[in-house]
């Protein structure tokens, strides 16, 4: 594994952003719409679940459906936030990890989920690449991206108030390591990986101040709702969701992997060996010798034990 080529992260840590962006900052009707294409995107059961950029846990109810669920986030404290919100149970697994350099043997999962944190990818194409590695063969994948080419977005391009070309494939850094990505641009990457693209759905038709002010949010959820599948023709919303499968074939799987012992999940996000082995308060890595954090049920995968 090559760390100096490793992009730039985001890190939440410390960060309230459960309490204040979505307990307290009026995304009702963002959280209810979300849920609602969650809903008819996951299948409705399954072994084992990978919830990428989890966060403090705002989706993991969703997932109930599925034996477990691995929450990855690269903060510990939104980890920490998660287990408070969920609780003590051998269904949640928690690590905290880099995207790109995944700490899972390959083929892994069932299904994963990636909500709200493609955005923070410089290197989106990298990122998918790893979350397509641990998928097993037939794996569903469900992909949220912010869409450059939202309506709001054009609107503004074609009056002049912004210089960024809403057409054009590229990704746009509207903010420091946040980005909006073109769908073409998404369904390229996927595609080129040996994803299937199975369905598209535009949400959050309604993400619009004045319009959450003053109309019921059940009444912008009951409209988005049926908006959604218009997915499969157009998208301007802020929001994409996309559901990937893995090809039947496109997965070399070697030695199957137990998904009931956890200690046969990981491989060392260093050099990629695997088993690790397991020692008092770490996992260590009988190749490289890295030695890698257990503390307080969070497996660290950020940076090696000194």
């Amino acid at each position: 594994m090559d760390r100096q080529n490793t992009p730039p992260i985001c890190n939440y840590e410390d960060s309230d952003y459960q309490t204040s962006f979505w307990d307290k900052g009026g995304r009702e009707y963002e959280d209810r719409t979300e849920a609602i294409a969650l809903k008819r995107l996951l299948p409705n059961s399954g072994r084992l679940l990978l919830e990428l950029g989890a966060g403090a846990g705002r989706n993991t109810p969703r997932y109930a459906g599925f034996e477990r669920i691995v929450l990855l986030d690269y903060s510990r404290t939104q980890l920490e936030q998660a287990q408070q919100r969920l609780g003590s149970s051998d269904k949640y697994i928690y690590v905290a990890a880099d995207v790109y350099r995944l700490p899972f043997v390959d083929g892994l999962f069932d299904a994963a989920t990636m909500i709200r944190t493609l955005h923070h990818m410089a290197d989106a194409p990298k990122a998918l690449g790893q979350v397509k590695n641990v998928l097993g063969s037939g794996g569903v994948f469900i992909l949220e991206f912010a869409n450059k080419q939202n309506l709001k977005a054009i609107f503004r391009y074609l009056i002049g108030k912004q210089n960024w070309n809403p057409f054009t494939l590229e990704p746009v850094e509207f903010a420091k390591l946040n980005f909006d990505f073109h769908p073409k641009a998404v369904r390229g990457w996927l595609r080129n990986l040996e994803f299937k693209i199975e369905k598209t759905l535009t949400v959050s038709y309604f993400r619009v101040g004045f319009l959450k002010r003053v109309v019921p949010t059940g009444i912008l959820v009951f409209f988005d709702s049926l908006f959604q599948w218009t997915g499969a023709l157009w998208q301007f919303t802020p929001s994409v969701f996309v559901k990937a499968r893995v090809a039947q074939d496109a997965v070399l799987t070697g030695e199957a992997v137990s998904k009931d012992a956890i200690l046969s999940y990981f491989k060392c996000p260093n050099c990629g060996h695997s088993p690790l082995v397991e020692q008092h308060h770490y996992l260590e890595c009988t190749n490289c010798k890295a030695k890698w954090e257990i503390k307080d049920g969070i497996y660290d995968f950020r940076e090696p034990l000194k």
